[in-house]
């Protein structure tokens, strides 16, 4: 683990910032599915009065829960935890998504935001050969020249690999599910959502 100028760095954390920048004015409370140790939970918080934070792996929560700040974590299961429906401002997600069932996910997400709120999702998704080599090789450059100048973080949380759906399908999973959404392939073999729920 190479952390260089005391700062964290990987792929996850580099689309960090298209999740903080979609942060809506006035928002009050924010849900991070998926937290991991909660790097981006606490980055919420600089932002958004009221951050929850949810993951399954106890390990990865205990460690959030270390940092004593105010930010609500909860080990449990994102999908079946009794959140209140329509109660976040804003849902914030970044590798996660391909630990569940995507489909489930996404809906899931979609339901607990209220009208007007911003979900913003950075996920993996799985490459297809010999099509997405031109994708694979970009990244891998660009991979390697960011970690010489940054070092390289590796989190706590479990790996799930390789991810079961693919950039295709990710992208017509989300357009049926968050019609209206913004889906972006990034160079870093990263996806990002983003969708502002309608109001009414």
């Amino acid at each position: 683990m190479t952390v260089k100028n005391g700062r964290r760095w990987n792929n996850n954390i580099h689309y960090h910032p298209r999740i903080l920048g979609a942060v809506p004015d006035g928002a009050r409370r924010a849900l991070d599915v998926g937290c991991g140790e909660g790097m981006l939970a606490r980055e919420l918080r600089r932002a958004v009065p009221h951050v929850t934070a949810i993951d399954l792996d106890a390990a990865s929560i205990e460690l959030g829960r270390a940092y004593r700040d105010d930010v609500d974590y909860i080990l449990g299961d994102f999908l079946s935890h009794p959140f209140e429906p329509a109660s976040f401002d804003v849902i914030a997600s970044v590798a996660a998504l391909h630990h569940m069932d995507g489909a489930t996910g996404l809906a899931r997400m979609r339901d607990l935001l209220r009208p007007g709120g911003v979900l913003a999702v950075v996920g993996l998704a799985r490459n297809t050969l010999p099509k997405d080599l031109p994708h694979i090789l970009a990244g891998v450059t660009v991979g390697a020249v960011h970690r010489a100048r940054k070092g390289l973080w590796h989190h706590p949380s479990p790996i799930v690999w390789p991810p079961p759906v693919t950039y295709p399908e990710m992208r017509a999973m989300a357009a049926e599910i968050l019609p209206g959404s913004l889906y972006r392939r990034h160079l870093l073999w990263r996806y990002s959502i983003i969708w502002r729920k309608p109001q009414g």
